[in-house]
């Protein structure tokens, strides 16, 4: 399956973005999936310092889940010696009411990087016209 997305500019790994938990950053950087017709999610991994070090797309070819592999994602947090991840994923159903698969997944995600000393910082739900953010909404 191929999935067309935006690249992320090569200036902006390593960039000291200060703060991407601010909604407004991390809606930017996620935007390249906001309008696909299928599920994908994106996961950043940033330093102690918010400093991009690596972003990982992952797609689907449905347009109702994606497969999130917890380990992989954990493995590359380890790989990147990230000290906090970013997610996203879109909903091109145009609800982004996070599902209960949603609100699982992002329990479990937070609980094995903590099990490893890093912070899931938010999980974003966007779609072309909405964003929720978990950790607005107190899920997080």
């Amino acid at each position: 399956m191929s999935v067309d997305l935006t690249p992320i500019p090569a200036a902006l790994i390593g960039a000291p973005y200060r703060a991407l938990d601010a909604e407004h950053i991390a809606v930017s950087l996620f935007a390249p999936i906001r309008n696909l017709s299928t599920e994908v999610a994106m996961f950043a991994f940033v330093d102690s310092e918010w400093r991009l070090l690596a972003v990982r797309t992952t797609p689907s070819d449905r347009a109702d889940m994606v497969e999130i592999p917890v380990r992989t994602i954990v493995a590359d947090a380890l790989a990147f010696d990230a000290a906090a991840v970013v997610m996203a994923h879109n909903h091109p159903s145009g609800d982004a009411t996070p599902s209960e698969d949603d609100r699982v997944l992002t329990r479990r995600l937070a609980r094995a990087l903590d099990a490893v000393g890093m912070r899931l910082v938010d999980h974003l739900v966007l779609t072309g016209e909405q964003t929720v953010s978990f950790r607005r909404l107190g899920l997080l």
